[in-house]
């Protein structure tokens, strides 16, 4: 199988941004907040394509979010800065190749060549290495929420979202996406050092 992929279409979830039920679908087939049980069970779909568009009970996922033990973190330009950073930190360590890259406020969309490390590792590493950024350099968004013990809750949603790229069409198709992401948001277009060209 591994001759088949050429590659990872990474979605990172900043914590809040896309609840395990989510009434529009979701990636999760379980709940592990005690104080999400109440707004239904969770929404696992099977499909690669997004489901943001989707119709669905807008009242109802807003009041979930309202339950969360912290705010839905929504990172700044600053902040999006310094998870760049982080993730140089991990190139270092690592060798990846990012042919694509775009931060938004609540998910960051991330495209790249195919790595013997497992993808789950993968994010784990780049979403460590990206918090440890935002707490070096003070911009972590939970940072008030400290225990008492100095543990500061994860800004990233548990789990992550990994589409393998299985061609070269596929790959151009995936860096267009993730180009486009922020314009579509209504930001500017996203242009960072850590980023190779596709050839």
């Amino acid at each position: 199988m591994r001759d088949l992929i050429l590659g990872f279409h990474f979605i990172f979830s900043a914590y809040g941004f896309w609840l395990p039920n989510d009434p529009r679908g979701s990636w999760s087939a379980t709940i592990r907040a005690f104080n999400l049980l109440r707004f239904g069970p969770a929404t696992k779909v099977n499909t690669i394509r997004s489901v943001a568009d989707q119709h669905h009970d807008v009242d109802l996922r807003l009041a979930a979010k309202e339950s969360l033990l912290y705010p839905p973190v929504k990172f700044t330009g600053l902040q999006a800065r310094a998870i760049v950073r982080g993730f140089a930190d991990a190139l270092t360590e690592h060798d990846y190749r990012i042919y694509a890259l775009a931060i938004l406020p609540d998910h960051v969309h991330l495209v790249m060549a195919w790595h013997s490390r497992h993808c789950d590792d993968i994010a784990k590493h780049l979403k460590a290495k990206a918090t440890m950024r935002l707490s070096a350099e003070g911009l972590h968004p939970l940072a008030q929420y400290a225990s008492g013990t100095g543990r500061i809750p994860s800004p990233w949603a548990r789990n992550h979202w990994c589409p393998f790229i299985w061609s070269a069409e596929h790959m151009r198709v995936a860096i267009r996406y993730v180009r486009a992401n922020p314009i579509k948001a209504g930001l500017q277009a996203q242009h960072w050092s850590i980023v190779t060209p596709y050839e």
